[in-house]
């Protein structure tokens, strides 16, 4: 196992130092559609030595990055600090991987991580040690911690919502309710955040099933047996109103259903399914996020660009770049920054019949959007 103190990660000075940033292979997407060259104002943060799929930052500027173990064991979440070092947040301890002999103190798959509106971190516990492989039983957890002490806040159970084959994605907030997803076992689970209460609503829907294949730089994204790999219901985001819940399984496409159905527990499975809206036919995707206007940006992992969906259901392309290897879970600073970890997911051996051709260092980038978060989700 590698050492749980740190990770070798380095800061990119916003200077000229963009211009010497390469990855093999990046001169061009073999076998895409679409070709771009690198834009300068993709500007290069940071980059480290292990795969990391997500990125959150505080409004008083820490960054905290999460880490798939898609290149080994080894730490989970980490604290990226001043000299751009990786430390195991909220300890060493934590990031010791657990079994269910151990789940109080440790985490098992950390599998996202962001600031909420209350300015905690907010870690999900997937709950299984990958996507297709049985649960630890009461694994799958909400985090809440305090980033002021570093300590525990609350643990939210899962349990009550999950199935033998689940793995829980992510998480959106809207107001005392989160919603998740359920990338192993289709579905998403709404949580009550005063009670602890979980439900689990519109278990295999067909909005919630991976039912075409996968794609990354021009190819199908084969698991490790060499079989397409599925990922269920995968990104979602609120409106900033509070009122939409927009989500869709890996491949797309992209779906959206009215808050107050779900938030109701009187709702019938059926009325909820019923009132599942189709939104925008998105491309495979490795991580969304959403703006105070409401427009969704999305990574279109096959092209290697930034797609933007409106308030109204348009797509459009924000940024093409042959450094955005599989972007995975964005994230929208209150200075309008667009951050994209460019994740080289596809490159791992579960997502690529076994095989490591990862090119590291590992990158983490952003984007001037100039626009702000959405509310409802940080600030």
């Amino acid at each position: 196992m590698r050492s749980l103190r740190t990770i070798a990660v380095r800061r990119v000075r916003a200077t000229a130092a963009w211009t010497a940033v390469a990855i093999a292979g990046a001169a061009g997407i073999a076998g895409c559609a679409t070709s771009a060259s690198e834009i300068p104002t993709l500007v290069p943060v940071y980059h480290g030595n292990r795969v990391w799929n997500g990125v959150t930052t505080t409004h008083d500027g820490r960054t905290f990055v999460s880490y798939p173990q898609a290149d080994g064991p080894g730490v989970q979440l980490a604290e990226l600090d001043g000299d751009g070092r990786a430390v195991p947040y909220p300890a060493a301890s934590w990031n010791t991987i657990a079994t269910d002999r151990d789940l109080a103190h440790r985490f098992v798959h950390v599998n996202a991580a962001r600031i909420g509106p209350d300015d905690a971190l907010w870690v999900v516990d997937a709950g299984a040690p990958g996507i297709g492989k049985p649960v630890v039983p009461g694994a799958a957890r909400l985090f809440q911690i305090d980033v002021s002490t570093g300590k525990m806040a609350r643990v939210y159970a899962l349990a009550d919502a999950t199935r033998p084959q689940s793995y829980i994605d992510d998480v959106r907030f809207n107001g005392r309710r989160a919603y998740l997803t359920d990338a192993g076992a289709p579905g998403l689970l709404v949580l009550d955040l005063d009670t602890g209460a979980v439900r689990r609503v519109l278990d295999g829907h067909p909005s919630t099933i991976d039912t075409r294949a996968l794609r990354a730089d021009g190819k199908v994204v084969l698991d490790e047996s060499g079989t397409p790999l599925r990922v269920h219901a995968d990104q979602l985001e609120v409106a900033p109103d509070g009122t939409w819940l927009y989500y869709q399984p890996a491949s797309g496409p992209l779906v959206r259903v009215p808050t107050r159905l779900l938030d109701d527990a009187t709702v019938s499975p059926d009325a909820l399914a019923a009132a599942v809206q189709p939104w925008a036919d998105t491309p495979t995707t490795g991580g969304t996020a959403i703006d105070a206007a409401g427009n969704i940006y999305l990574s279109d992992t096959d092209h290697r660009r930034i797609l933007k969906v409106s308030p109204a259901g348009e797509t459009s392309t924000l940024i093409a770049d042959p450094r955005l290897i599989w972007s995975d879970a964005m994230w929208i600073d209150a200075s309008g920054y667009l951050w994209l970890p460019a994740s080289q997911q596809n490159r791992t051996a579960g997502f690529n019949q076994g095989q490591m051709t990862v090119s590291y260092p590992v990158w983490i980038y952003k984007l001037k959007i100039g626009v702000q978060p959405s509310p409802i989700d940080h600030r």
